[in-house]
């Protein structure tokens, strides 16, 4: 490890724990002197430095090799979570009081109404009172957190849309597509992770749908990755086919690897997997899918993202394609559609991506939906139109890092496009 690195870890270790010292001279407020506060700051400071052992086992034993999704990793970072987002819950509350009292204290005038040990009691009221607010505050995301590990993360639901085109061909008025997307497998690493998985397999079968389009992130870095799984995703059945694409986890980039041999071999696996489990992999590729003597054309790019790394070309992918006919695009990334598919001559009337993952953690409600990904998104979860074309961004059937989802429930598209 570089003098840099390590200054850099040090550094953010230092600050965390400044941070935690805080959040804790306030929170141990809420408790009243004697047994009940010294229990609190035992479990207090027991949690904190539990977490800041992990954290010093896992950057010590990281490697790059296996690439930044491994089980450990992914419970440190849920750690990091449950633990600090309340706590940053608190420092607002602790923030605020501490700056209504430097108010006081500088002479506004309210302070002389009070004095001596009134003014004492008064303070340590208030500051009870208002630790007490904070942990009770706090309490709600840290619920909300826990469940989205535990249960939230497997809470699979259907979205149902209908589309209407005055140019759809008359044969694929009803067509049925189910849409999954961003399945990282190798975050799913133990048995009951299998139960849950097969539980979401079955409900994209019991969709009937015509056709089943993966877009892209089937896993974390590694295409080893999907081999304990193969029997399970080889059950998704679709009368009129199964067709993929890659995302940007797909190429390996997040992982080191002894050559660049190695990495293409990854990638060859990779290819192989898409076709044992049945799907057709589009590669910045095009193909038809006719009915009763009509058809329209399926476009699958690779990935292309703003800020990502660019493998898509979407000339080529439109190499053979017919101006007038109905085109559907599988792209990963819903950048893509912002940057280049809104812009272009020939008319794309629907674009699937997913990529997103709604970043897991978010709020939707009927007529208000939110997440911190929409401060790098505008485009990201759920339908979005313009001049006449569509993106669908679909929320991801599995997860990334975080290993849960709050708010943003995992997700199986099924879209049925209508004859305006």
């Amino acid at each position: 490890m570089s003098s840099t690195a390590l200054f850099r870890i040090l550094l953010t270790f230092g600050i965390f724990f400044l941070l935690d010292l805080y959040v804790f001279t306030g929170f141990i407020a809420a408790f009243a002197a004697g047994r009940s506060r010294i229990i609190a700051a035992w479990l207090y400071w027991g949690v904190t430095i539990s977490f800041y052992a992990l954290a010093i086992y896992a950057i010590s034993t990281f490697s790059r090799a296996t690439g930044p999704a491994t089980p450990l990793a992914k419970w440190l970072i849920g750690s990091f979570v449950f633990l600090y987002v309340p706590k940053l819950v608190m420092l607002f509350f602790f923030a605020g009081e501490d700056a209504y009292r430097l108010l006081r204290a500088g002479g506004v005038g309210v302070a002389k109404i009070f004095g001596g040990a009134k003014e004492a009691t008064f303070i340590e009221s208030r500051r009870m009172f208002i630790a007490r607010m904070a942990a009770y505050t706090a309490a709600i995301p840290a619920i909300g957190i826990l469940y989205g590990i535990v249960k939230g993360r497997f809470n699979f639901t259907v979205r149902k849309t209908e589309i209407a085109f005055k140019d759809l061909p008359e044969a694929f008025d009803g067509l049925t597509i189910t849409q999954i997307s961003d399945l990282h497998v190798g975050s799913f690493d133990t048995e009951s992770d299998r139960a849950e998985l097969n539980h979401a397999i079955a409900l994209i079968n019991k969709q009937k749908s015509d056709l089943i389009f993966f877009t892209g992130d089937l896993v974390n870095n590694r295409a080893e990755e999907m081999q304990p799984w193969m029997d399970d995703f080889g059950k998704l059945h679709a009368p009129m086919g199964k067709y993929s694409i890659l995302g940007n986890h797909d190429y390996g980039d997040y992982s080191d690897w002894p050559s660049r041999e190695a990495k293409r071999a990854n990638m060859q696996q990779l290819y192989n997997t898409h076709d044992q489990l049945g799907f057709t992999l589009l590669r910045n590729q095009n193909v038809r899918i006719e009915k009763n003597g009509q058809h329209l054309e399926l476009l699958g790019m690779e990935n292309w993202g703003k800020g990502f790394a660019q493998y898509g070309d979407f000339s080529k992918t439109l190499q053979g394609t017919n101006d007038g006919a109905f085109k559907i695009l599988l792209s990963h990334d819903p950048s893509h559609w912002e940057e280049e598919v809104m812009s272009h001559d020939t008319h794309v009337h629907l674009t699937l991506s997913g990529h997103t993952h709604g970043a897991q953690f978010g709020i939707e409600v009927p007529g208000f939906k939110f997440s911190p990904v929409q401060l790098r998104y505008k485009r990201w979860a759920g339908l979005y139109s313009e001049n006449s074309r569509y993106l669908y961004v679909n929320r991801g059937l599995g997860f990334l890092a975080f290993p849960g989802r709050v708010g943003i429930w995992p997700e199986i598209t099924v879209i049925t496009l209508r004859k305006a």
